[in-house]
């Protein structure tokens, strides 16, 4: 273990030994890294843990300097674990440079099959009891981390003193498909709310997806910007200050050159930074994936349910005098064709689509007989997670309180500073 410091703060790095497949466990291991945080004051302390779950999927835990966030309300009473799940950070990587060395396809998408949250929970559970001796700790799941804490509640909660929710309950029983039909009528308000904003938008994009219809567009370190992968950049607009990245994103599209009218170098550097996948790619490769139960594929839903949706075909918009609709939380076949980083995974990626023998993430008789105390925030028309499936959850896990918000974004753990984790504190204790 090595140990430093930060203003405030005692940081050490930790390591542990997983197996891939936990149903196998003297097979091939993983390697999982998190970062222990303790406040300075308190390093000698015996303190309780909690263990931070990562939105995603395929996203590291955040780096933080200092107190930033809510570390630092979770540090005046916790030791906390900043968690790289299966896959991520400094874990045993899994990306195009690592996952040839599998074998083909079918040997990939087998291997990547073990990443989703059944698997990180059991990976907790035995990070768990080599960190606190067996005792229980409590879990901050943000978004997928959310999923993640779910999944706990559901099949392992003798390891679990509390559960916060940030963002991140799911609905028990809906299908991918059933995610997108929900998804894209939020995608739509909040462009909506973006152009009423910021009305100057609603000619710059479509200007911007006139000139991709007409010109083959590749990025530096070689991203094709589709007009489709432009459209995606609505991702942004779920964040609490992500409105206003994308109107200045937009306001610097253009330029004149000796060749005529362009598309920036500086917007494209900035595009291709937002839209690059090269440092989470199993964001794309698992993203379906983790809505998946029982013996039906997922089989590029968002996809397929996009053409239900016909105000978003950016060449049909172009055509009239609709503004331009902008998407988000959806993965498509296409990524793996624009993306350099997703390129050599694409046919894993479509065997993983079309795979059916997903195990069951939850268990909802389980969570009726609840007896964990659970808070979570649900940010009122959430853009990556849907509102009426998350309050249909929260009425099923058995002692879960609720708090509904429209003060903060999906992000508001992160932005709210100590807020949000100081009101799911209170709920769970009674305090609020």
């Amino acid at each position: 273990m090595t140990s430093y410091r930060q203003p405030g703060l005692v940081l050490t790095d930790r390591h542990f030994t997983v197996p891939l497949d936990h149903g196998a466990p003297s097979g091939e291991q993983l390697h999982l890294y998190g970062r222990e945080v303790v406040s300075s004051a308190r390093a000698g302390a015996e303190l309780p843990w909690l263990v931070y779950l990562e939105g995603g999927p395929g996203f590291g835990a955040r780096r933080f300097h200092g107190k930033q966030a809510w570390l630092g309300r979770a540090v005046q009473e916790f030791r906390v674990l900043l968690l790289d799940q299966r896959g991520t950070g400094l874990s045993t990587p899994a990306n195009r440079q690592t996952l040839p060395s599998r074998g083909g396809p079918e040997a990939q998408a087998d291997y990547l099959a073990h990443f989703r949250a059944d698997s990180i929970v059991r990976d907790c559970e035995a990070v768990r009891r080599q960190l606190t001796g067996g005792a229980r700790w409590t879990v901050l799941g943000q978004s997928f981390g959310g999923f993640c804490a779910t999944h706990y509640l559901s099949t392992a909660p003798e390891g679990l003193r509390t559960v916060l929710i940030t963002g991140g309950l799911p609905s028990l029983d809906a299908c991918a498909d059933d995610v997108y039909r929900a998804a894209y009528p939020r995608m739509r308000r909040k462009t909506e709310a973006h152009y009423a904003r910021y009305p100057q938008d609603v000619e710059r994009a479509r200007r911007i997806a006139a000139y991709l219809v007409e010109h083959r567009t590749v990025l530096p370190g070689g991203y094709v910007l589709t007009p489709e992968a432009f459209q995606s950049l609505g991702i942004q607009l779920g964040a609490s200050d992500g409105g206003h990245r994308l109107h200045y994103l937009l306001e610097n599209a253009f330029i004149d050159s000796a060749r005529g009218e362009e598309l920036s170098d500086a917007f494209q550097e900035d595009v291709c930074a937002a839209l690059s996948l090269a440092a989470h790619p199993l964001y794309a490769v698992l993203h379906e994936a983790i809505y998946a139960q029982g013996g039906a594929p997922t089989a590029w839903a968002a996809e397929r349910v996009r053409s239900e949706f016909p105000r978003f075909d950016a060449e049909k918009t172009l055509s009239g005098d609709d503004p331009l609709l902008f998407t988000g939380e959806s993965v498509h076949p296409w990524h793996f064709e624009t993306d350099p980083a997703l390129r050599p995974l694409r046919d894993a990626a479509e065997l993983l689509a079309a795979r059916c023998d997903w195990p069951a993430l939850y268990d909802a008789e389980r969570l009726a007989a609840n007896e964990v105390p659970v808070a979570a925030a649900v940010y009122h028309d959430d853009m990556y997670v849907d509102t009426a499936g998350s309050l249909a959850t929260a009425r099923t896990i058995r002692g879960l309180r609720t708090w509904i918000t429209d003060e903060y974004e999906h992000d508001g753990v992160r932005t709210s500073g100590g807020r949000v984790l100081d009101r799911l504190l209170a709920l769970v204790r009674d305090e609020a």
